[in-house]
């Protein structure tokens, strides 16, 4: 029997298992590496802020949403191309309120078409 062919097979052997071996050390050295990384960029952050600094309620209470009719700001008619600083004040204009109220949907319905609701009866 060959033994240098005995000798070259067992060392493959230990070559086999020293590569994986390897690839994990340069990935845990990858990973102690980002919270090293991490811990500098959280160092540099500003800080918390303190619970007398956080936003407090108005006075008046909490502010909710209000839901209005607005009448539209309506495009000028010519016979040349429209272009966006030919309109109105730009298009930042201020519509003014609609006299008449647009109901939307109907209580206890979602107002989305399929939603999965009963919808109202």
């Amino acid at each position: 029997m060959n033994t240098e062919l005995m000798d070259l097979a067992v060392n493959r052997d230990h070559m086999i298992g020293i590569g994986p071996f390897v690839a994990g050390l340069v990935v845990v050295a990858v990973l102690i590496g980002a919270l090293f990384l991490g811990r500098r960029i959280w160092r540099r952050e500003l800080p918390r802020p303190l619970p007398e600094e956080q936003p407090k309620l108005p006075d008046g209470g909490p502010v909710y949403e209000e839901s209005m009719c607005r009448e539209p700001d309506e495009m000028p008619q010519s016979d040349t191309r429209t272009l966006p600083h030919d309109l109105h004040g730009f298009g930042n204009s201020s519509s003014r309120p609609s006299g008449n109220a647009r109901h939307r949907w109907s209580n206890g319905g979602s107002g989305s078409f399929g939603s999965g609701g009963l919808g109202a009866h």
